[in-house]
C-alpha cells in the first residue's frame, strides 16, 4: 500500500507521492572523510588492522539495487532491529574526470543533491561492509539535483537529520577532511569518474539510529530535504515504495 504524507518543501510545492532517484551513474562513498568520524576511531587507528590515518580516500559502492528516491520506503532487515542514517552530500560528475587538479575540479561538478547512506551497523571500517551497506533500499538520493550554480561553496553547507520531527544530528561539510574538490582530485588520481557518477563527500561522526515506522528527513543547506520512511523488509515493494 502506497503511503502518502504532504510536505512542504521551500519552493512551496507539496509532494505527496514518491520521486524516483534523480540520478543513474555509479555511486561512490568515502569513508572517515568527517575530522569527527576519524576521531571517534582514536587510538584504534594506529593499531591492527588500520595502522595509521589513511593516506587516500577510503573508497565504497553503493550499488544500484541500493537506490531509491524521495518519499520511497527503507526496508529494514528482519534480522536488524535499528539501520544508521548515513546523511551525506552527492556531488554529481558532469564530465569524464581524469588526474583532475584541486583548483579547477568544480568545473566537472553538474550539481549537488542528498544522500541517506543507509547501514546496518557495524564496528569494523577496514574492509568493505558489504552486507551492512548494500541491501536492497539501502541509498535514498534526492529529491533532485540542484544545479552547482545554486551553491556557492559546497565546503560550508550545514547538514541536519531528523527522525520524526526531532533533530537528532547537525553537522557542517566544513568540517571535511578532503574538500569537495581535493576530495575529487584525489579520487580521480586513480580512477575515472564519468558524467552522471555520484561521489558522496563523507558521513558524520554519530549517525543516528532509526526502527520501523521512523520518518526520516536530511535537510542540506540551499538543496532542500530528502525524507524516507522505514518499513519491515517483509512489507517492501521492489522500487521502495511502501
Amino acid at each position: 500500500m502506497q503511503r502518502q504524507y504532504e510536505v512542504s518543501i521551500q519552493e512551496g510545492e507539496v509532494i505527496t507521492t514518491p520521486l524516483d532517484p534523480p540520478v543513474t551513474g555509479t555511486i561512490y562513498g568515502a569513508l572517515l572523510n568527517f575530522k569527527g568520524a576519524l576521531e571517534v576511531l582514536g587510538d584504534a587507528v594506529h593499531k591492527a588492522p588500520y595502522q595509521g590515518a589513511p593516506k587516500a580516500p577510503v573508497l565504497y559502492i553503493k550499488p544500484a539495487n541500493t537506490l531509491i528516491g524521495h518519499r520511497m520506503a527503507i526496508p529494514v532487515p528482519d534480522d536488524s532491529v535499528e539501520l544508521e542514517m548515513g546523511a551525506t552530500l552527492g556531488v554529481v560528475i558532469g564530465k569524464t574526470a581524469t588526474r583532475v587538479k584541486e583548483e579547477e575540479a568544480l568545473s566537472y561538478v553538474s550539481g549537488y543533491t542528498i544522500v541517506n547512506d543507509v547501514s546496518v551497523p557495524h564496528d569494523s571500517i577496514y574492509r568493505p561492509a558489504i552486507k551492512q551497506k548494500a541491501r536492497d533500499g539501502f541509498c535514498p538520493v534526492g529529491p533532485w539535483v540542484m544545479p552547482k550554480e545554486a551553491i556557492n561553496n559546497p565546503d560550508s553547507l550545514q547538514v541536519k537529520v531528523f527522525i520524526n520531527g526531532q533533530l537528532k544530528q547537525e553537522n557542517n561539510t566544513h568540517h571535511l577532511i578532503r574538500s569537495v574538490a581535493r576530495l575529487i582530485s584525489d579520487v580521480t588520481d586513480f580512477m575515472t569518474l564519468r558524467q552522471g557518477d555520484i561521489l558522496l563527500t563523507g558521513v558524520p561522526e554519530n549517525a543516528p539510529l532509526a526502527k520501523v515506522g521512523d520518518v526520516v528527513r536530511i535537510e542540506i543547506d540551499r538543496i532542500g530535504f530528502l525524507e524516507n520512511i522505514l518499513v519491515h523488509e517483509k512489507d517492501w515493494n521492489w522500487g521502495g515504495r511502501a
